[in-house]
């Protein structure tokens, strides 16, 4: 009952749409008719208010926070089905027919709960590759991959298949970014 109750609750906080919920109340506009489509925050970025878009990030990484920081202090042996069940529920939630977010910044939040260094490794990456290509998604895909190595290699090699699953999904839900980069179509992103 207690794993269960576990899951059902992280995988609703999960899928709280932030992105939605807030370019309807401050913008009245639906994010998901503009830019890309997605409701993440990098399309509230580049089709909406900056504000609101920096506002969505935070909103979605403190989604996983706020929920993980409970689970590590009662229920440490859980935190990992918890994370999962998040990041799932941010992804497919099941108000708007499994079609959510890529994951990106709450699997950020994930990784500071887990392990703090493994947030800021993640935050690293991905400002080097940004820098480099301005490309989002192709930052958030090698920060991705980046965390089960560096969870190998140097913190340990248990619980890594935990970070390996989490970059095929976040490679899934970028598999039409995937495509664009491949034909050099994708779009550059301004965070700025």
């Amino acid at each position: 009952m207690e794993l269960g109750l576990i899951i059902l609750v992280s995988y609703i906080i999960g899928s709280i749409t932030f992105g939605l919920i807030l370019t309807k109340i401050f913008l009245k506009k639906d994010i998901s008719e503009l830019g890309s489509g997605n409701i993440v925050e990098i399309n509230v970025l580049r089709t909406g208010n900056k504000l609101i878009g920096y506002i969505t990030l935070s909103l979605d990484i403190l989604k996983a926070i706020i929920p993980l920081l409970v689970i590590k202090f009662n229920f440490p042996e859980f935190i990992f089905l918890s994370a999962l069940s998040i990041f799932l529920g941010n992804v497919f939630p099941i108000w708007l027919k499994f079609k959510g977010g890529k994951g990106v910044a709450t699997y950020v939040g994930m990784l500071f709960c887990i392990n703090y260094i493994l947030g800021f490794v993640f935050i690293l990456s991905w400002f080097i590759v940004f820098i480099i290509s301005r490309y989002s998604s192709l930052s958030s895909l090698i920060a991705s991959l980046t965390i089960p190595v560096y969870h190998f290699f140097i913190i340990d090699n248990n619980n890594y298949y935990f970070f390996i699953i989490l970059f095929i999904l976040i490679f899934y839900t970028h598999r039409e970014n995937v495509k664009r980069l491949i034909n050099n179509t994708e779009s550059k992103t301004k965070i700025y």
